[in-house]
């Protein structure tokens, strides 16, 4: 290739740069003027004063529930959860502590015991998902 054509090339890119460059540039004045003369927009939404609408009343919100008090309403909603959670940590550490006692007959059938408690665990949830479903709505 000639050097006259790559000049040729470049200057024709160029021109077709500064005639993008340009056009964005009038663009973004477009867009600034635009901006200036747009009426303000209103203020954000206040969540403490929320809008008055005829024929509704907001309820009060419920106070926010400690860890505490959650896990013992849960707990006597689906008391069977807890349970098969206490029987799968019980039975994987006495498992461990045979296994590392050399005990592997013990640790066989403690393992074994861990995973039935795990199904159970798993089918407490399950049931009571499904009694929370079915149960009626107050």
């Amino acid at each position: 290739m000639r050097s006259t054509d790559r000049q040729a090339r470049c200057v024709s890119c160029w021109g077709r740069w500064s005639i993008m460059i340009m056009a964005a540039a009038s663009s973004s004045v477009e867009q600034a003027s635009a901006a200036e003369t747009a009426p303000p927009v209103a203020a954000a939404f206040d969540l403490s004063n929320p809008p008055v609408i005829d024929g509704f009343t907001p309820l009060s919100r419920p106070r926010e529930e400690a860890f505490k008090d959650k896990f013992i309403r849960k707990t006597k909603e689906n008391p069977f959860v807890p349970i098969g959670c206490l029987g799968t940590a019980g039975a994987l550490i006495y498992g461990l502590r045979a296994f590392k006692q050399g005990k592997t007959r013990q640790s066989q059938l403690l393992m074994r015991t861990r995973i039935f408690a795990q199904g159970f665990t798993v089918v407490a949830i399950i049931v009571g998902v499904a009694a929370t479903a079915l149960k009626p709505r107050q």
